[in-house]
């Protein structure tokens, strides 16, 4: 089966109307109308983060996908800081799918799935724990994606390789993957190219687990810790949180600066663990198709195998 021929048919593409099962992960500066819709276009699913935009900005956001791309897409929204006019703009976007994450326990999310329903669309909810996703499918969450803590960003504390079968256990099946740091790396991504470059030569041993970037933002997640790479902009106010409170706005302005002009020593680098598996800045229908290609081939060629009681194809 050749890469561009190789297509994985689950419950996640059927519901979704989507050719394959790869989701972007919607970051909120990750994230733009170009990468979404290179997703959305190579057959996956493109999310457009809008966490901290007014409701025009995600009107124009969902605008301008539509106009790269007749694919399905979808927007994603923080809920322990969505307000109401962020959750009626993304409805009214009519997005294929509404993605949500990290609600407060008292959350109403029941309701809100209700509301993207009756707005024709999905809804996907993200968690870091068991009982998040026994929670969001009583909900009534179309689907639920299990975060592992080596993941860039904002992350639990519990590693995918556990988290991901408790939650199947759970809620029985696994019928797709949602990317974040690996679509960083492609030149669709709205990076500077020197801190893409930052991703490329990571080996993922360099990332750490902080709370420095909502200290820094004075935005605080709910039960979430932020992984980044480390550099000297960590190392400075590593064991200095107090300090940084003090002076927060004039640093959030100084890291604002920082990430347009591609700073990689005073800019906040969102990093998973899994930079260490990435090679190379290449582009999204690139990444979606190996992606793809690879877990077809897993699939059709060593599950039999496995099952028969054989050696994998190629002996070992």
């Amino acid at each position: 089966m050749t890469q561009a021929g190789a297509v994985l048919r689950t419950r996640l593409t059927e519901r979704f109307g989507i050719r394959h099962p790869v989701l972007l992960g919607g970051m909120g500066s990750g994230t733009g109308p170009a990468l979404v819709a290179a997703v959305s276009a190579a057959g996956g699913l493109g999310i457009q983060g809008c966490a901290g935009r007014s409701p025009a900005e995600i009107a124009a956001l969902a605008a301008a996908i539509r106009e790269a791309t007749d694919r399905p897409f979808g927007l994603n929204l923080l809920l322990f800081q969505a307000d109401a006019a962020a959750i009626d703009a993304v409805l009214a976007a009519r997005p294929a799918v509404v993605s949500t994450a990290w609600a407060r326990p008292e959350a109403d999310l029941a309701g809100l799935f209700a509301r993207v329903h009756d707005a024709g669309a999905r809804a996907v909810h993200m968690v870091a724990t068991a009982g998040e996703a026994r929670r969001a499918a009583a909900a009534g969450a179309d689907a639920v994606v299990a975060q592992g803590t080596e993941g860039g960003g904002h992350v639990g504390l519990m590693g995918t390789m556990v988290l991901a079968p408790m939650v199947a256990r759970a809620l029985p099946g696994c019928d797709g993957v949602l990317l974040g740091t690996r679509f960083l790396a492609t030149p669709e991504a709205p990076l500077p190219d020197r801190l893409k470059q930052v991703i490329v030569d990571s080996d993922g041993h360099g990332t750490l687990l902080t709370e420095l970037p909502d200290v820094a933002s004075g935005n605080v997640w709910p039960g979430a810790y932020a992984r980044v790479e480390r550099n000297r902009w960590i190392e400075t106010w590593l064991g200095r949180e107090g300090e940084l409170r003090a002076r927060q706005p004039e640093v959030a302005e100084r890291l604002r600066r920082a990430r347009e002009a591609g700073d990689v020593d005073a800019a906040l680098l969102y990093t998973g663990q899994t930079a260490g598996l990435i090679d190379a800045v290449e582009p999204a229908a690139t990444v979606v198709a190996r992606v793809v290609a690879e877990a077809a081939a897993l699939l059709g060629q060593r599950a039999p195998s496995l099952l028969a009681g054989g050696a994998p194809p190629g002996g070992g």
